[in-house]
């Protein structure tokens, strides 16, 4: 890679999107391998603005006019779902390795195509969920694997918030809107990752907005030795945030599962009657893990722990529950 001395990759930021203000760009400016050194808007003032409020040093009025900067050794896409696909495909070809907004893809296809694009220009590519970096999550695991609650065989999450203006780009169906693509493909995206298998089949049922999208939407998904992880998401209910693995012998509980803070964190051990055992888990900023893991692994020429081949097999458990909610519930194959 060309650039950095000081073993530090140099990002650019396409669009002024919440989530790259609030988190994701503090996050690439408090990192120990990565300087934040451009940020582009399709309207120039509003990057000028973010980058004088947030020693940005040099922002653009276009998101191609970043990428052909030379100076930038890779992008952040915050952008909505449909823009995805295209700016990361732009940017693999203009040589910049690419940290996505999840979902990655508006379908499983989607996201083949954008990973052959990264292969194509030698560039990395990763999807942002940021929850995964969190040490909470590795615990989850290795309690599973360990047989803390014997056989798995349920999980349960949720993950829900309200919307409350109707303009919102969630609402809008021609952006990839949809509690199940932006909440709920976390629930999706945990399950599969709980259980280190894909699901063989699945069954959902939604209530759907007047913009077509699904305000809310309940969900099954049936995996090898008969394990069955339930999901609820919704952009329609108030704040809900939960996780339940349940084996034959006890279960593990997640509050706070996917957005839980810095600071520390618990995992809830339930055996029947047996009082509640509680597992302390320092605290972290699983922003700041996430962005600094790409870039080691940009650094280092090594693959990033989760590639986009697994985002596509995250879309296509999507996929399979659109189709059944939008066939009334019937059970559909993957």
């Amino acid at each position: 890679m060309s650039g950095d001395r000081d073993r530090r990759i140099r990002w650019g930021v396409l669009g002024t999107a919440h989530i790259g203000k609030v988190a994701v760009n503090p996050a690439i400016q408090a990192s120990r391998n990565g300087r934040l050194v451009a940020i582009a808007s399709r309207a120039e003032e509003r990057a000028r603005e973010l980058a004088s409020a947030t020693g940005i040093p040099a922002y653009f009025g276009s998101y191609d006019a970043l990428l052909r900067e030379p100076g930038i050794d890779a992008v952040y896409v915050p952008l909505p779902n449909s823009e995805h696909k295209p700016w990361t495909i732009r940017a693999a070809e203009a040589g910049k390795h690419v940290l996505c907004e999840k979902p990655l893809g508006l379908s499983a296809a989607e996201c083949r195509e954008m990973d052959a694009a990264a292969e194509a220009n030698g560039v990395r590519l990763m999807e942002a969920f940021m929850y995964r970096f969190h040490p909470r999550i590795d615990r989850i695991g290795s309690l599973v694997a360990d047989g803390a609650i014997g056989e798995l065989r349920a999980i349960r999450s949720a993950f829900s918030f309200r919307l409350v203006r109707p303009d919102n780009i969630r609402l809008r169906p021609e952006l990839g809107g949809g509690a199940l693509m932006d909440v709920g493909c976390y629930c999706v995206n945990l399950s599969r990752t709980v259980v280190g298998a894909e699901p063989l089949e699945a069954q959902a049922f939604a209530s759907w907005t007047e913009s077509g999208v699904d305000g809310q939407l309940a969900g099954t998904l049936r995996f090898p030795g008969g394990v069955v992880a339930q999901l609820d998401c919704a952009l329609t209910i108030e704040r809900r945030e939960m996780v339940e693995v349940v084996g034959t012998e006890g279960s593990l509980e997640m509050r706070s599962a996917f957005l839980p803070g810095t600071g520390p964190v618990a995992i809830e051990i339930h055996r029947g009657r047996a009082p509640t055992e509680r597992i302390e888990v320092e605290g972290a900023d699983q922003y700041r893990s996430m962005v600094e893991h790409f870039a080691d692994c940009v650094l280092n020429g090594k693959a990033p722990r989760y590639e986009a081949g697994e985002a596509a097999l995250n879309l296509a458990a999507i996929e399979a529950l659109y189709r059944s909610a939008r066939s009334g519930g019937a059970v559909t194959p993957l």
